[in-house]
């Protein structure tokens, strides 16, 4: 880019850093080949903009293979020429399944980690949702994939 405007390359870069371009990065899109898109999208967000009277909607999702870490002492940032460095009580214990629940009407959060990511950790989390919702309230859930 400074050859061929004729600048600097650093006058480039600060011009480039005031207006947050980033031209090296690059992002992409891939729209579902699902045919009946559209349908579910509308259904979807159709519970969240209008939910039946006296429902409650959730979106739930799974986060597996969560770095499961303790630190006693700081983590101190990478620097150039230096790597990372944490203190000598960093401990990895391996790592940790989260599932959660958004009510995104109140913004609450129903959320529990499990050691393992099987049908089984999933059941218990819908159980402990079950046992949070108030009676008299009709549950739609929304997975996101």
């Amino acid at each position: 880019m400074a050859q061929a405007s004729g600048m600097t390359q650093s006058a480039v870069h600060r011009i480039w850093r005031a207006f947050g371009l980033r031209p090296h990065l690059v992002s992409s899109f891939t729209l579902s080949k699902d045919p009946l898109l559209i349908e579910k999208v509308r259904d979807s967000v159709g519970l969240y903009l209008a939910p039946p009277d006296r429902a409650l909607v959730l979106c739930i999702d799974e986060k597996p293979q969560i770095q499961a870490v303790e630190r006693g002492s700081a983590t101190f940032p990478m620097l150039p020429g230096h790597p990372e460095a944490t203190g000598h009580t960093y401990v990895r214990h391996g790592t940790t399944t989260l599932i959660a629940a958004l009510d995104a009407k109140v913004g609450s959060i129903i959320g529990q980690c499990y050691p393992q990511h099987r049908a089984e950790e999933f059941r218990s989390f819908l159980d402990l949702v079950h046992a949070q919702v108030p009676q008299g309230l009709e549950v739609h859930v929304i997975f996101d994939n």
